[in-house]
C-alpha cells in the first residue's frame, strides 16, 4: 500500500466523564476562586485563614479553564483571587470514595429516595459540568468539580493541602491574550492537564458517572 494510499490512525474520542488535572505521582492540583481577604492569605500561608468557614461546602475544580469560566477570569465579584492548591493525592482519592452525585440520576441510582439517603451519609459531592476550551465556550464532554463537606471540609483545610498558589497574575495574562485573539499563545500558557491515572480501571468514577 502507497504512502498516499495509507489509512489515517484517528484519535480516539474524549470520554465523556473525565477528570482532568495536572497531577504528579503523591498530588493533585485543584482550583478555587475566593475574595482576596480568604484568597492572599492562603497562598502566603499555605493554609485557609481563620475567616474560612470549614462548616460550608466548598467546590474545588481540577480543570484550570472551568475554574476561569466559573469566576471569569478572576474578574467576578468574590473571585478576585484565583488559587492552585496542591493536595494529596489519596485524599482527593479518599472523597471521591466517599461522595456521590449531586443530582439524581436513574442510571445510577435505584430509586430517588435511595439517591436522598446517600446524599445525607456523604461527605462529598461530584458534579459534571462541560469542559471549556480557552474561549470560555463548551466542549462535548464533561470535567468534574467535586464539593466537599463536613468530614471532608475539615480533612481538606487541615491535612490534604501541600502548597496554595495565587495564580492569578496568569489568569488575567491568559485572558489578555484570549481578548486580542492570540489563541495559540494563550494555550501555549495553560497548565498541563492529562487524564488522572486512577481512572485506568474506572473504580473511583464507577458510581459516579452517569
Amino acid at each position: 500500500m502507497s504512502e498516499a494510499t495509507t489509512p489515517r490512525t484517528m484519535p480516539a474520542p474524549e470520554p465523556k466523564y473525565r477528570i482532568r488535572t495536572h497531577h504528579t505521582a503523591s498530588t493533585i492540583t485543584v482550583h478555587q476562586a475566593y475574595p482576596p481577604p480568604i484568597g492572599l492569605p492562603a497562598a502566603r500561608d499555605g493554609r485557609f485563614p481563620g475567616i474560612w468557614k470549614r462548616d460550608r461546602m466548598t467546590w474545588i475544580k481540577p480543570s484550570f479553564l472551568w475554574m476561569m469560566y466559573r469566576c471569569g477570569w478572576g474578574v467576578k465579584e468574590g473571585q478576585e483571587t484565583v488559587l492552585a492548591i496542591e493536595i494529596s493525592r489519596a485524599g482527593f482519592e479518599w472523597a471521591l470514595k466517599h461522595a456521590c452525585l449531586s443530582h439524581y440520576d436513574a442510571d445510577v441510582h435505584a430509586d430517588r429516595a435511595a439517591w436522598q439517603r446517600e446524599l445525607k451519609r456523604s461527605p462529598a459531592r461530584v458534579q459534571w459540568d462541560p469542559e471549556r476550551d480557552v474561549r470560555l465556550e463548551a466542549l462535548p464532554y464533561r470535567s468534574l468539580q467535586l464539593g466537599l463537606s463536613g468530614e471532608a471540609a475539615r480533612r481538606y483545610a487541615d491535612e490534604w493541602i501541600v502548597s496554595v498558589k495565587d495564580v492569578t497574575p496568569l489568569a488575567r495574562r491568559i485572558h489578555g491574550l484570549v481578548r486580542d485573539g492570540e489563541l495559540a499563545a494563550a494555550q501555549e500558557l495553560l497548565p498541563v492537564e492529562t487524564p488522572y491515572p486512577a481512572e485506568v480501571d474506572g473504580e473511583l468514577l464507577r458510581h459516579l458517572c452517569p
